[in-house]
């Protein structure tokens, strides 16, 4: 989305309790984020590297993976923790505040290295390719710095990888930064930090600076050359002499890699001019070879190589092919346009796009098998920087790599029958992907988001509707703003089987939101079998904790018929479900005809279910452990009249379980019993285990 809830003046906040108390030391965390790197996000000191190699430990977002059976997606790469490893580097974590390294990172731990250290890896598959998360610290004045990481195998082998900030490292207030000594972009918002709008404060607070550094994450990919067996060794090791201070390993991704897909009879880019060396640029070439193409009626082919493209390819009725998202590399720099575009776009870079709606929009397109990589480092958000965007209707994207673009698919409507399937998107300013207007009868599934700088997976029913779509089996992790997967107005859509993990500020796992100007919800949303793992986050500017689902009525009632059924909410840090309005508001609007079913919930840091707003919702069979507070805060819309809530709960039967207060669903809390507390204790749950 193009902002979470930050923003506005002090009505921005929730004003439910009288007082507001700053909840993140910033003057630590900056220093700590910035300066001592050593003790990033407080930590343990490794003990694990005088023993010899530790036996794998693969893991999905950071959990046994029978937790998450049938979830999420189906990955080609096996992951595993650097806290798992063998190290003599320092583990920092677990840490669930933003603006840390250990709070970004998966499962909220990794591993720093100061020069000379290492962190080792067990193959628990034959691989001949790794991708490796990363952090090394900004330059002082911003801008980023470039490290080496040294890779062995075995004590042999070895590459070096280069490293890089450049694309990390955000600071400030939305729209953020690169400027770490910036002053404060908008001193007229209101901010926990001082618990004061700056601008309208006598004397003004003092703001540490940098101010809210986040997004501290970058990815490499790195193919090895050979093929390594299981029980093979893969060292990282921050070389005596490097200039970056400490670096900090979250996880490392193995896979084996297959051969380059080769296409024979195609129109070839190498025949049209492509420089596969990346020496200069080869988007006129693609637009030669993909009308060649059209005109002969064959697919484009790009071969095994690095292509530079400073411009937005269009297409349309084509069919374009690399030989594998490892190989075939579509690469491009940020272009600042001489007057602003139509849209508003101040900036063009490399990117796939459909003719826009008003244009008819394209048909027909289908892209496979290739890399899109892009040098967007600042968040602008009227500019078209996005790996894939425009309208495509009865098309297909399938196998692509994206990275360092602002958001990694964007489509912008009416358009229908779209279907993209097994694509990795990481590292990105903004979404990962985003429906956006109009979209209908389209598919996401079996796709990988990881750290994206907003939401993961949105559907955006902005002025028309999006309708009948599906995301099916998706894996998000670390979103570092706003949600895994959100859902803005719209008919008839579903969001099932998809993992989310790790969401870190402004949002949470998955969010269904009447806000942004989005059409209402209509019809039905089915939100199934899904899970989600150590959401339920801290929302810094209304001061409170938010569920691992959580609905939002903002700027129109909510009260389709939504269905949740089947979804497991683990390791939440403070509510597992959260309804809620905003304080301006509250009175105006509802949420209605919410029925949960067979959910579990394993460990809340608070309440099961939180409620802040007038409405109501059913349970069914909602099976709950490990509860922190009791089981239902009921808030309503704050007005405590004698008859109770403006919430009521209706137990549908089966609701079992709780915590140290008792059951979740007791009957002294049916249908509407007030049971505020507006910032209760959390208290952290144990790590989820088999039901």
């Amino acid at each position: 989305m193009s902002r979470s809830i930050t923003g506005g003046s002090a009505s921005a906040r929730w004003s439910g309790g009288p007082s507001r108390r700053a909840a993140v030391a910033v003057a630590t965390v900056t220093a700590i984020a910035v300066g001592l790197g050593v003790a990033l996000g407080g930590t343990a000191l490794a003990d694990k590297g005088a023993a010899g190699a530790s036996p794998p430990v693969v893991t999905r977002a950071a959990i046994d993976p029978s937790l998450v059976t049938g979830r999420g997606a189906d990955v080609g790469f096996v992951e595993q923790e650097a806290e798992d490893a063998t190290t003599n580097g320092t583990i920092i974590g677990p840490d669930r505040t933003a603006y840390t390294p250990a709070a970004e990172a998966s499962g909220r731990k990794a591993v720093t290295l100061a020069p000379g250290q290492y962190v080792e890896f067990t193959l628990p598959k034959a691989a001949n390719a790794i991708t490796v998360r990363y952090s090394v610290p900004d330059a002082p004045g911003g801008g980023g710095i470039t490290a080496p990481l040294d890779v062995t195998v075995n004590g042999r082998s070895r590459s070096t990888m280069t490293l890089t900030s450049r694309y990390a490292w955000l600071y400030n207030q939305y729209p953020f930064t690169n400027d770490p000594n910036a002053d404060l972009l908008h001193p007229d918002w209101w901010i926990t930090e001082c618990s004061c709008v700056p601008a309208a404060t006598t004397p003004a607070p003092a703001i540490t600076k940098p101010f809210r550094p986040n997004h501290f994450y970058d990815e490499q990919r790195l193919l090895l050359g050979r093929t390594y067996r299981a029980g093979d060794q893969v060292r990282l090791t921050v070389p005596a002499g490097s200039n970056a201070a400490w670096t900090v390993i979250d996880l490392l991704d193995s896979e084996l890699v297959g051969p380059p897909h080769v296409r024979v009879v195609a129109a070839n880019v190498l025949a049209f001019g492509a420089d596969p060396l990346g020496r200069r640029d080869s988007a006129d070439a693609f637009d030669k070879a993909i009308a060649f193409a059209k005109r002969q009626h064959l697919r484009v082919y790009i071969p095994p190589g690095t292509y530079q493209a400073n411009r937005h390819i269009v297409v349309d009725d084509v069919t374009i092919e690399g030989a594998g998202n490892w190989y075939t590399i579509v690469r491009g720099r940020e272009v600042t346009l001489g007057t602003p575009a139509p849209d508003g776009s101040v900036h063009t870079g490399v990117g796939f796009y459909g003719k826009d709606a008003s244009a008819g929009g394209s048909r027909n397109v289908h892209l496979s098998g290739f890399a899109i990589e892009g040098d967007v480092r600042e968040r602008v958000d009227t500019d078209q920087v996005n790996g894939i965007g425009g309208a495509m209707s009865d098309s297909t994207i399938d196998g692509l790599h994206i990275r360092h673009t602002k958001v990694g698919m964007w489509f912008d409507g009416p358009m229908t029958n779209l279907r993209i399937t097994n694509n990795v998107i990481v590292d990105q300013i903004a979404d990962g992907l985003n429906f956006h207007t109009g979209v209908t009868n389209s598919v996401v599934s079996n796709n990988f988001i990881r750290n994206s700088g907003d939401d993961g997976l949105a559907m955006w029913s902005e002025k028309t509707a999006d309708a009948g779509n599906t995301f099916d089996h998706n894996t998000v992790q670390t979103p570092v703003l706003a949600n895994g997967i959100a859902i803005y107005g719209g008919t008839d859509n579903t969001v099932s089987n998809n993992l989310v993990a790790d969401p870190i500020r402004e949002g949470s796992a998955i969010h269904v939101g009447s806000r942004f100007g989005a059409k209402a919800f209509t019809g039905h949303l089915r939100i199934a079998n899904n899970t989600t793992v150590r959401a339920g986050t801290y929302e810094l500017n209304w001061n409170i904790g938010l569920g691992a689902i959580w609905f939002y009525a903002l700027e129109k009632n909510i009260d389709a018929d939504i269905q949740v059924v089947g979804d497991h909410f683990l390791d939440n840090t403070h509510n597992a479900i959260m309804l809620v309005s905003d304080w301006p508001v509250k009175d105006l609007y509802s949420i209605t005809n919410v029925h949960f079913k067979d959910i579990r919930v394993d460990g809340t840091g608070t309440s099961v279910v939180s409620a802040r707003v007038k409405g109501g919702a059913s349970f069914e069979n909602v099976d709950a452990r490990n509860v922190g507070a009791v089981g239902v805060n009921n808030c309503g819309s704050f007005n405590f009249p004698p008859t109770g809530s403006e919430f009521s709960l209706t137990d549908l039967g089966g609701n079992d379980g709780g915590g140290t207060t008792g059951p979740w669903l007791a009957p002294w809390v049916l249908p509407n019993t007030i049971t505020c507390d507006d910032r209760p204790p959390v208290v952290a749950p144990p790590a989820p285990s088999p039901w």
